[in-house]
């Protein structure tokens, strides 16, 4: 099958404004007869459902949680990015766009990315119209802070709660939406099947998690908004219950996946602790605004980090990057990260962390402001650090409260201990312009899809790209398919694709309550993050990713003849969600390491020791690999597909933030 990108014709700075200008339209009369499934309810599913809602079209919305506002979407901290240059500091949709692109390492298709960055400046605007609390100056402007890989500030924020905030801007107008009867919201359901009628996508099999009963449901679109695969190394930021299912069962409906193997370590999150942790906790990158990575330059020192002087401190970052110093992208701090610590610098009882340290622009940077708004003339160290400690706390308050909570010492008086983890996840399913994949009427939007982030996803466009894709680009691209399908009257769910996709469902189920082996569904996620992270994880080689594929094999085979799922079928039984989740994962696993594997070259998020620059940077093999690499299953291998990328309007060069 040829892939299909329906990329417009034109100048890139005009292709989405001409693209709205002469797609189909669905006249309203017309919209309320089609009926539109959106699953998962996060930043790009809520905003997608209250707008399609408000457009007129019949949306039922579907979330395992308990309710919209549990979504992921929930835990991002940081920021947002939008290219407003409220700073006047040289921002500009187009530096934006061309962040963004570098960021990913070439690797992301410039069509999407573009768009992404013409409609980060409405987003805003939508946002604080909701009401959303972005941080302001005194004079009542709007804040910005800088991220990661840019040189300019362009992050809007509301201070370490941004998703939260955004979450709720856009769970208000999803509940406005269910209160006026356009939106029917089914809580704790969860996809686990696709209905697919003469080739399209026509339907979905949910499983209702209190009761344990499957139920069938019609849609002449469905569309998947359901977050990232990050959980697959079981260890990592996303919140535990995170899955892959949905883009799961899609993918083995015929669904392509796009580069699996591009996942995002996170430069700063608090260390592992102990081997029966669960979940790790992510400390915003937006504290590298003000915190200064370092190590000891002194091997295995043990020395409380307040005792060793300024002279025998590596700040490590701003030494090899002295463009960007600590505001490198994530995954170029993460490999840092990884090597100073491997090359014995590391601290803390696993000596597995660095140090993230305030104590200089707490007292340099707004210590001598908040003197100098006082009139103080010669302030001293303790009078510096009480007025500078007020400006970090309400900048970043609740991530110091949070990280004292959970390690018990207070990053007001010590440097933070962090050390990298997973947190996101760049592919995902494969779409074209219009979010669709491969499979008519089936779109995937935000972080379920491949589309914008390339190879690495700079800080705050995650937010960005979920309510890009929900807002703005969805409630027009899905005219283009959906104008065609007005003379398609909804399907009863008597159909027998439906029966079929139900006994499907049904029989997957029963065959995992059969098993009644001795192993937890936990010790098999925990395996298998291991084999993930010490193989697949910051850094790969072929032989590691040769046996991680075996070891997975094995693992998998081993799953269906020994886990144990207590309780039954027709009950809330949380282990049995659990074990579909991990069964989906011991696939994708696979497949991750396949892709990784075929991917001979460095870049961004995927490093393979073997390619890599005498500086120990990522050397990509543009001749051979630059393209998006699309995984179609069949059965028990896979078959890839590519969609070569091409690059108009940047000139390809070797990444350097030097």
């Amino acid at each position: 099958m040829t892939l299909e990108s329906k990329i417009p014709a034109g100048d890139i700075a005009t292709k989405w404004t001409q693209y709205k200008s002469t797609v189909p339209l669905v006249n309203p009369a017309n919209k309320r007869q089609l009926e539109i499934i959106v699953v998962g309810t996060g930043l790009a599913g809520a905003s997608a459902a209250a707008t399609l809602a408000e457009m007129g079209y019949k949306v039922k919305a579907f979330c395992f949680q308990d309710s919209p506002r549990r979504a992921h979407s929930i835990a991002a901290q940081g920021g947002i990015n939008a290219a407003k240059n409220y700073q006047n500091d040289g921002d500009s949709v187009y530096r934006l766009f061309y962040d963004t692109i570098k960021g990913g390492d070439y690797r992301a298709r410039e069509a999407n990315v573009h768009r992404l960055a013409e409609c980060s400046t409405s987003i805003i605007d939508q946002c604080v119209a909701q009401g959303v609390p972005f941080a302001r100056e005194y004079g009542g402007t709007l804040s910005n802070r800088s991220f990661g890989g840019t040189q300019v500030q362009r992050t809007f924020y509301a201070a370490g709660q941004t998703g939260q905030q955004l979450l709720l801007g856009a769970y208000s107008g999803l509940e406005r939406q269910v209160g006026l009867g356009n939106v029917k919201m089914y809580a704790r359901h969860e996809m686990i099947e696709v209905v697919k009628i003469d080739g399209k996508a026509r339907g979905i099999i949910a499983r209702n998690l209190v009761t344990g009963e499957l139920e069938r449901h019609f849609g002449h679109a469905v569309l998947l908004c359901t977050g990232g695969y990050g959980n697959v190394f079981y260890l990592s930021t996303n919140a535990m219950g995170s899955n892959v299912t949905a883009a799961w069962k899609a993918h083995k409906a015929g669904a392509y996946f796009g580069n699996p193997c591009f996942t995002q370590i996170h430069p700063t999150c608090i260390p592992v602790s102990g081997h029966y942790q669960s979940k790790l906790t992510l400390m915003s990158e937006s504290l590298r605004n003000d915190g200064r990575i370092w190590v000891p330059k002194k091997q295995n020192d043990d020395r409380h980090p307040n005792d060793i002087p300024e002279d025998e401190r590596d700040y490590y970052l701003e030494r090899r990057y002295p463009a960007f110093g600590n505001l490198v992208p994530r995954d170029i701090a993460s490999r840092a990260a990884k090597e100073r610590c491997d090359a014995g610098y590391g601290v803390g009882q696993s000596k597995m962390a660095v140090y993230l340290d305030f104590k200089y622009n707490m007292m340099q940077k707004y210590g001598r402001t908040e003197a100098s708004k006082l009139n103080i003339a010669n302030p001293d160290d303790e009078t510096l650090i009480r007025l500078g400690k007020e400006v970090i706390k309400e900048k970043y308050g609740n991530l110091f409260d949070m990280y004292k909570q959970i390690t018990d010492e207070d990053p007001y008086e010590v440097p933070m201990r962090i050390y990298p983890a997973v947190h996101y996840t760049m592919g995902g399913l494969w779409v074209d312009y219009d979010l669709m994949t491969n499979v008519p009427g089936m779109y995937a939007l935000g972080e379920a899809n491949f589309s914008d982030h390339g190879a690495n996803r700079l800080g705050a466009s995650a937010l960005m790209q979920g309510l890009a894709d929900g807002y703005f680009v969805i409630p027009i691209t899905i005219g283009n398919y959906l104008s065609k399908e007005i003379h398609t009257k909804p399907i009863s769910t008597d159909h027998e694709a439906f029966v079929a996709a139900e006994k499907a469902a049904n029989d997957r189920i029963q065959q995992l309550m059969s098993i009644q082996g001795t192993r937890s569904v936990e010790s098999y996620h925990r395996e298998l993050g291991l084999i993930m992270w010490n193989k697949c994880g910051m850094a790969r080689n072929e032989k590691g990713l040769k046996e991680a594929i075996a070891e997975i094999q094995a693992l998998r085979a081993d799953f269906y003849k020994n886990v144990r799922i207590p309780g039954s079928i027709n009950e809330f039984n949380p282990e049995l969600d659990k074990a579909g989740r991990v069964a989906d994962f011991l696939e994708l696993g696979e497949l991750m390491c396949i892709d990784a594997l075929n991917r001979n070259e460095s870049c961004g998020g995927h490093f393979r020791e073997e390619y890599q620059t005498e500086e120990g940077e990522a050397m990509r093999d543009d001749e051979n690999y630059m393209y998006v690499a699309a995984w179609e299953n069949k059965g028990n291998t896979w078959e890839l597909h590519k969609e070569e990328l091409k690059y108009e309007n940047i000139k390809i060069q070797q990444r350097s933030y030097k």
